[in-house]
């Protein structure tokens, strides 16, 4: 490559709206000239979780309003945008055509090249965003919808190594905070009652660590943290706040010990593709948990990888890695019209058997 390219992106999959600006340099080397998130958490606090409808309309009324704050804290016009990259899919689907549409209007009225994204690829690429991290390599893509094993191949070939047959972590970590009270979102609030936790106090399952693979479930490790808080409730009539702590403890424990176990497989099929330079990542919004990441970083270190993990920023959802996942698509020359349209649903690894099942609108993961 000889120039710069640089790339509008847009995110709007799930409860975040944001907009950013990335340029590639003619070394290969990655510049965010801005990233702008929104968040819907306070629209979503009293639901217990994010409801698909509320989320959709205030994407509608964030996008335009992201879209022009990144190019001003980029500097730039639209018209010196080479591109326009926004999240195809998978995600709620609302939401989903709430960027695509924008995108669209975007890339019709400025005469730019308009390219659809998946999601979870914006994830797994993140880690050549951020260090350069050259192909093959292991990634974990740990979210609150998905969670898989995945040797990245290239820009647009990811092997699924396994993944969730049941509810993903981030969903498991909402769930059993709104089981015992603590608030959301549940992810960095049960992280966060876990600092004052006692792991050991409440003996939780290891689901599916006496199975060979890679595959996971946490859907059962939510049931026993619930049948722990009805044991507590019938025994003393209520949870008090140090039986928060510790069932957060018990159960963040619980879920890094499977993510550790199941990456440990995961590197041993890896490792038999004989990468030159060996290497895992870690990406989605799980991976901003601290005990999970040094957990990771520590099975990584001892099993002689490179351990990648972006900055906390660019773990949960944000429009960066959309805009480089588009750099890389159209550095391949793949480039959509105003066809491209929104999917709820849309596998990485598209030759492998649906973890979750297949419906009319495709498989799910």
């Amino acid at each position: 490559m000889t120039n710069n390219l640089t790339v509008l992106g847009l995110e709007s999959s799930c409860d975040d709206t944001a907009a950013a600006v990335v340029r590639r340099t003619a070394d290969g080397a990655a510049d965010i000239l801005s990233s702008v998130v929104f968040g819907q958490a306070d629209l979503h606090a009293d639901f217990g979780g994010v409801v698909p409808e509320i989320a959709a309309r205030a994407h509608a009324s964030k996008l335009d309003v992201a879209v022009k704050q990144a190019l001003t804290e980029a500097d730039l016009t639209l018209n010196a945008i080479d591109a326009i990259a926004v999240t195809a899919g998978p995600g709620l689907i609302g939401g989903v055509m709430s960027g695509v549409m924008c995108a669209k209007g975007l890339a019709a009225g400025a005469s730019k090249p308009l390219i659809g994204v998946n999601h979870l690829a914006g994830h797994a690429l993140t880690p050549r965003l951020t260090d350069q991290l050259n192909f093959p390599y292991l990634v974990l893509l740990v979210s609150g919808g998905h969670c898989q094993l995945l040797i990245a191949r290239s820009a647009t070939e990811f092997m699924r190594l396994g993944g969730t047959i049941d509810d993903a972590p981030g969903e498991a970590f909402d769930k059993v905070a709104k089981l015992i009270g603590v608030s959301q979102p549940g992810g960095p609030n049960i992280e966060r009652a876990a600092k004052t936790g006692d792991a050991t106090r409440f003996q939780l399952p290891r689901p599916l660590l006496d199975r060979p693979g890679c595959d996971m479930s946490f859907s059962g490790l939510k049931t026993a943290a619930l049948r722990a808080r009805d044991a507590l409730i019938a025994a003393q009539g209520g949870l008090q706040p140090q039986d928060q702590c510790d069932l957060s403890a018990a159960f963040q424990s619980a879920v890094a010990d499977v993510l550790v176990e199941k990456t440990d497989r995961a590197i041993t099929a890896y490792l038999d593709v004989g990468p030159r330079s060996p290497a895992i990542a870690v990406a989605g919004g799980v991976a901003a948990n601290m005990q999970i990441r040094h957990a990771l970083e520590n099975r990584a270190t001892d099993r002689g990888l490179r351990f990648v993990a972006p900055p906390l920023a660019l773990c949960t959802d944000n429009a960066a890695m959309i805009a480089w996942a588009g750099i890389e698509r159209y550095q391949l020359g793949l480039v959509d019209d105003l066809t491209l349209a929104a999917r709820p649903r849309w596998p990485l690894d598209t030759k492998s058997a649906a973890l979750l099942g297949s419906g009319k609108k495709g498989a799910k993961a």
